[in-house]
């Protein structure tokens, strides 16, 4: 009863292109995958910014015109764009050094083995994004944080102490610049708590966010997947958090720890491993509970579907997850069901109930 005016109806059913853009027609170029992603029932579509077969970044931060383009074909697809995405420039606006061989092949090659050049280049790569996302008429854009405490994080030997405070405030340094520069755009960054990441759960963000000075930009990325497979409560982390989050990947995984191997999953490969990504539908994650929980909270979202999995074929994925998400797309409540028992309030009536 009552409480009405917050709920929201969630937009969707969306897909995030990142996973399935290739060499190949249709996920060669945009036209391409627009048609495809429409064709399967997606309303939207959040363009992975390191596929320059999709967007051109530096035209996109310079060009009104090239943005106004770019958003008429995807518009005449009937989809919208629901985000940029800049994960893999985000990941390197802080690496440690223990990574950087691995990390070196999301950069430029100009870049690769120049620590500080590539860090310089991540960084003007998103605020050329959160640019771009003005232009084209968006409030969000979704990111990694990086990480240069990660190696870190179930430590032998110990953390000295002092690192963990030096560590978020070095990683805010970093990220400063960016979160102002977007705030001037009016765009939210919105970070995905992921493992492998500085910001991988709750009480990471809120050391980020306070090195920050809890910064209005500095917001979350709700995927409940990367959840499941760390064992933390991904519907109370709706509760605590649904003021920061402003993007939301409908991703699906599941937790099956045996007697040989939990969280961390022996080295095992995907299909092996107790924890792992699933298909929308597949897992085990309560997205009736989540979309109950974002609805309720009045949350503006984009239900963008991530695909990462072991066992099925991206094709049967795609295929599915257009229903999968519609079907949990909850239509918010205008009116309370008791709504005949309300009316213009009556002071005197009210004190004849209450015999006062």
């Amino acid at each position: 009863m009552g409480g009405l005016a917050g709920n929201e109806t969630l937009k969707g059913p969306a897909v995030f292109l990142a996973q399935f853009a290739g060499t190949e027609a249709p996920f060669n170029s945009l036209e391409g995958m627009c048609k495809w992603a429409s064709d399967l029932g997606y309303k939207g579509i959040q363009i992975p910014t390191w596929e320059c077969n999709l967007i051109d970044i530096d035209k996109a931060a310079e060009s009104q015109v090239y943005c106004d383009e770019l958003k008429g074909k995807v518009n005449s697809y009937g989809l919208e764009i629901t985000e940029l995405s800049t994960h893999l420039q985000g990941q390197l606006v802080a690496v440690n050094p223990a990574y950087d061989t691995m990390f070196d092949g999301f950069a430029p090659e100009a870049v690769r083995g120049n620590p500080k050049a590539r860090t310089e280049w991540a960084i003007d790569f998103v605020k050329k994004s959160g640019t771009a996302s003005a232009r084209l008429g968006l409030n969000t854009h979704a990111t990694f944080s990086g990480a240069l405490m990660w190696h870190t994080v179930y430590p032998w030997p110990q953390r000295p102490n002092g690192l963990v405070d030096m560590g978020f405030a070095a990683l805010a340094k970093r990220w400063l610049p960016i979160l102002n520069h977007f705030d001037e755009q009016g765009v939210d960054v919105c970070y995905e708590i992921h493992p492998g990441e500085d910001l991988h759960d709750g009480i990471s963000y809120e050391r980020f966010l306070e090195a920050t000075g809890n910064h209005a930009r500095a917001n979350l990325l709700y995927d409940p997947s990367h959840f499941v497979l760390q064992q933390l409560d991904y519907l109370a982390f709706i509760d605590i958090y649904h003021e920061r989050i402003r993007a939301f990947h409908v991703k699906d995984a599941e937790f099956n720890p045996t007697g040989k191997q939990g969280v961390y999953g022996g080295y095992t490969d995907w299909k092996d491993r107790a924890g792992r990504f699933r298909s929308l539908g597949d897992g085990q994650v309560d997205f009736s509970g989540i979309f109950s929980k974002l609805t309720t909270y009045g949350l503006d979202l984009w239900a963008v579907m991530e695909w990462e999995c072991c066992i099925k074929s991206s094709e049967q994925g795609a295929k599915e997850g257009a229903p999968f998400i519609k079907k949990h797309i909850i239509e918010a409540a205008t009116r309370s069901f008791d709504d005949f028992a309300g009316g213009a309030i009556d002071e005197d009536y009210l004190k004849r109930i209450l015999g006062i």
